[in-house]
């Protein structure tokens, strides 16, 4: 018998593909969350909050001082805020220069200690096998729980009068160059980033300790260790009660500076004040233009991983 060939089947037609659409943010349940209106509004306005007092230090550093006392308060920059800066930075009484030169000093030797001492310390607690590290830890961990830099201000301030260390920079720097908390932070950091594998991978290579540090586990700190600098370099640049201690005001420190502006014989000079304030803030406005993606990134990293 003949058999009748059958028709092929038609071909799927061609749909054209659907545009993607944006993914949304799921809580623990898997329920979907949209941003609203009022969550729109209410991140619109922590914003502008946050924003202002920055915004009102320009104002007033702009102007004479009778700007920050004036009602109704004036809104809009002056055209003062080129002669207020030069005045501040030439002010004999507040050495403002001086005192941006040595906190620059003090707090980039700090952070890159922190940074440096905070990275082998966490991989050596997170990664190395040695007798003692959990007493070192809970060690370490007292050290966050307890004030030092308040407790022992006074052992500290006789240290440095025995070493004659009073007026000069080592002062300032010596008890900050290790930071409990840089520690605990990059030896979670190092848990989380390195995986062992990759460590006893080198060591059959033959890598040495240190060349594994350099080689492997540094590139894989690099968000945490920005993150740790930048908090450090916050800490110690408005850092004000020891340096006011064992500096002189012939040689201070930025805040110290600002506090010899505000001390006037009959009255402060507000606008002097803002505008050293300005002026200070200038070196964190500038890290933060540098390597405000990075650190956004390391906090985000940190906080997703597992």
């Amino acid at each position: 018998m003949s058999t009748a060939l059958k028709p092929p089947p038609p071909a799927p037609e061609s749909r054209a593909p659907r545009p993607r659409r944006r993914s949304k943010a799921k809580d623990s349940s898997g329920t979907v969350l949209a941003p609203t209106t009022m969550t729109r509004i209410g991140l619109i306005g922590v914003a502008l909050l946050s924003v202002f007092p920055l915004y009102w230090m320009i104002v007033v550093a702009s102007r004479d001082s009778s700007a920050a006392s004036q009602f109704p308060p004036a809104l809009l920059p002056g055209g003062n805020l080129g002669e207020n800066v030069m005045e501040a930075l030439n002010e004999p009484q507040a050495h403002l220069i001086t005192g941006l030169q040595n906190s620059l000093i003090i707090t980039g030797t700090v952070t890159v200690s922190v940074i440096l001492i905070s990275t082998l310390a966490g991989f050596a607690f997170a990664k190395l096998k040695f007798r003692g590290s959990k007493v070192l830890m809970v060690i370490v961990l007292a050290t966050m729980m307890v004030p030092l830099q308040h407790l022992g201000l006074v052992p500290l301030y006789i240290m440095m009068i025995e070493l004659g260390w009073t007026n000069t920079l080592h002062a300032a720097i010596l008890p900050f160059l290790v930071n409990g908390f840089g520690i605990f932070m990059m030896r979670q950091y190092t848990l989380q980033s390195v995986p062992d594998e990759l460590i006893e991978a080198a060591r059959i290579d033959g890598a040495s300790t240190l060349r594994i540090w350099w080689r492997i586990v540094l590139p894989a700190l690099r968000p945490g260790m920005v993150v740790l600098g930048l908090l450090t370099f916050m800490l110690n640049w408005n850092e004000f009660l020891w340096p006011f201690m064992v500096l002189s005001t012939d040689n201070p420190t930025i805040q110290l500076a600002i506090r010899q502006i505000s001390t006037g014989l009959y009255t402060t000079d507000i606008s002097m004040v803002f505008t050293g304030t300005l002026i200070s803030i200038i070196p964190i406005a500038i890290l933060f233009a540098i390597f405000g993606r990075q650190i956004v990134s390391g906090i985000m990293e940190g906080s997703t991983k597992q």
